[in-house]
């Protein structure tokens, strides 16, 4: 039988050698074992994709945001060993719901204060804050440094205050507040709340003002 002749290569225009050959069918190999490891990854990738397809329809969802209902008593427990004076815990009505409640720390005043946030029943905002040993500059960085308005006796007590409501300006949080000092502690009321609510909110902080007289 006679022997093959040697595969001509076009692009040598010569029989191949044998180390040629060699290198020819090493990189087909290489190439065939990467187009199979591209296609694992891709099959791998398709299976991911349809798993958390899956997962995404079978978890429930509802349109309702979520709210969380802190246990405000339980948190100014553990926080008033950062204060001589009596953290406060209002008692709030049927319909305010408590979503934040911790020590806060300004890193410009280094003033550290025990801050309440509420949903009101009317779903807008009302925090406040209880300044430990505050200072004018952290009370006007609060209320985005607004002038006063006048002052409004609640209760008895004395507040200043503060209204954005017909400002243009980015004052976040701040469209109304309210200030009032008692001993070592001074109370910063703001948010996007009715006056009435802001007032239903210093009623409730009167005990804990009236105890630091």
């Amino acid at each position: 039988m006679a022997e093959q002749s040697p595969r001509v290569v076009a692009e040598l225009g010569r029989p191949e050698t044998p180390e040629e050959t060699a290198a020819r069918k090493a990189e087909n190999s290489l190439k065939h074992r990467q187009r199979q490891t591209l296609n694992n990854l891709l099959l791998a990738l398709g299976a991911s994709l349809i798993l958390v397809l899956v997962i995404v329809l079978l978890v429930p969802r509802s349109d309702t945001p979520i709210e969380r209902d802190v246990d405000v008593v339980a948190l100014a427990e553990q926080a008033q060993i950062a204060s001589d004076d009596p953290l406060a815990v209002p008692d709030m009505p049927e319909g305010w719901r408590a979503n934040a409640a911790e020590l806060r720390t300004s890193q410009a005043d280094e003033v550290t204060a025990w801050y309440v946030g509420y949903l009101t029943p009317s779903d807008e905002f009302v925090g406040f804050y209880q300044g430990l040993d505050a200072n004018p500059t952290w009370v006007a960085g609060l209320l985005a440094r607004t002038l006063a308005a006048g002052t409004v006796t609640i209760d008895g007590i004395e507040w200043t205050v503060y209204d954005n409501r017909e400002s243009d300006d980015d004052v976040g949080n701040a469209r109304y507040g309210l200030t009032a000092e008692a001993g070592g502690s001074t109370f910063v009321l703001l948010g996007t709340a009715t006056p009435e609510e802001f007032e239903t909110l210093a009623s409730a902080l009167t005990p804990t003002i009236e105890a630091q007289k």
